[in-house]
């Protein structure tokens, strides 16, 4: 049918996962490179904040545009995120580096709203262990890119590493371009279904459920954009030793959300989406205030690991709990793209907060209080979507 080709046809898993690991690369690629960039623009925690907001506003705006076939969302993504990082490589300031990350985070919501709508689709029987296997790899990207950051940029230069990047989107998108599938999604649903798994074909969302699926994405990609983006910051100034560059607590936090992503995959098999998600969040909380009162090397690497692990299960199982309703393409690019301006916002205060208050652990109770608000979130109760005829 038109509809299942339009919703589930595009690249195979192998690209897929490819342009997906990307994604995770290019989302927290500003973190690893902040003190760099900082430095050569001579720029205080506060003006670094346009930066985080220009991409993730960006972000947003790739994510409300998802088209219907879904398979255009990413190729388009790849090229935009191609333009934008290359051209980013070329900026000699604030200005122009906002204006070339906000090109870059357009592609890159394309890439991350389309892909994940389409893995929803596609993979209808334990749609959250999907989502999660296929999120292991966007986490795989994340650490990575502090590898990377710290492997190949002083050999090679901010510049350089950046038109490699951009060349691998590139690359990428031509690869999944070449090879796109037409599988026919077979819904199965549970052997108890909720009202919204009786009908299964994508439909409108009542205001309260979409409202409250945008909250928890708002809310979270503030949180998770706070820790990946400040996390080497807050090494360089408050750790008694500087591994890897000064990159050892925001890989290792990236590292055990990865670990996290493949544990959710066999998780969510057995437990429920909701009481996984609520778990995670009190251990995240937890992990927040042992990290914002670590002094040493050891503690510091120890809560980032925790903080990882708990915050790992988050995404999938509250994106499987949407797909569960049927959300239309634009619906669900939207709930994702509000992400965007979480991540865009929460960052920027984070950098006011620790410029006004003059310091960064003050500042962590951003993130702390981000945690708490998605926990109360969790225990609001959304109307079920309706049926059509």
């Amino acid at each position: 049918m038109p509809q299942h080709d339009d919703t589930t046809s595009g690249p195979a898993v192998l690209w897929l996962a490819l342009g997906i690991l990307l994604a995770g690369l290019g989302t927290v690629l500003l973190g690893p490179i902040l003190p760099a960039v900082s430095l050569r623009w001579h720029l205080t925690d506060q003006q670094t904040g346009p930066l985080f907001f220009a991409k993730f506003v960006g972000s947003f705006i790739g994510g409300i545009s998802v088209p219907r076939k879904l398979r255009y969302g990413i190729l388009s993504g790849t090229i935009l995120s191609t333009l934008g990082f290359g051209a980013f490589g070329l900026a000699t300031g604030l200005l122009t580096g906002a204006l070339t990350l906000f090109i870059a985070g357009i592609g890159l919501g394309q890439i991350i709203a389309s892909t994940n709508i389409l893995a929803g689709h596609r993979y209808t029987h334990h749609t959250g262990s999907a989502l999660s296997s296929l999120n292991f790899f966007f986490s795989l990207g994340a650490v990575l890119t502090g590898l990377i950051v710290a492997a190949l940029e002083p050999r090679f230069g901010l510049r350089n590493l950046l038109f490699y990047l951009a060349a691998a989107y590139l690359a990428t998108g031509l690869g999944g371009r070449l090879n796109w599938i037409k599988p026919t999604p077979t819904p199965t649903p549970p052997l108890d279904p909720e009202p919204w798994a009786l009908n299964p074909l994508p439909h409108k969302l009542t205001r309260t459920t979409l409202l409250r699926f945008a909250l928890y994405l708002f809310l979270y990609g503030g949180l998770e954009t706070c820790l990946a983006g400040w996390l080497t910051t807050y090494t360089l100034r408050y750790s008694d030793a500087h591994l890897i560059g000064n990159q050892s607590a925001v890989i290792l936090l990236l590292i055990a959300l990865t670990t996290g992503r493949a544990l959710s995959s066999i998780a969510l098999r057995f437990i429920k989406e909701p009481t996984i998600q609520r778990l995670g969040l009190v251990l995240s909380f937890l992990s927040i205030i042992g990290l914002s009162t670590a002094h040493h090397a050891t503690a510091l690497s120890l809560w980032s690991i925790a903080l990882g692990l708990s915050l790992a299960p988050f995404f999938p199982a509250t994106f499987a709990l949407l797909m569960h309703r049927n959300p239309t393409a634009r619906e669900a690019g939207f709930i994702l793209a509000v992400s965007g301006l979480g991540a865009a916002a929460f960052p920027w205060l984070m950098g006011t907060v620790s410029t006004h208050t003059g310091s960064l652990r003050i500042a962590m109770t951003v993130p702390a209080t981000l945690a708490l608000l998605l926990l109360a979130v969790s225990f609001l109760r959304s109307e079920p979507t309706k049926t059509t005829a």
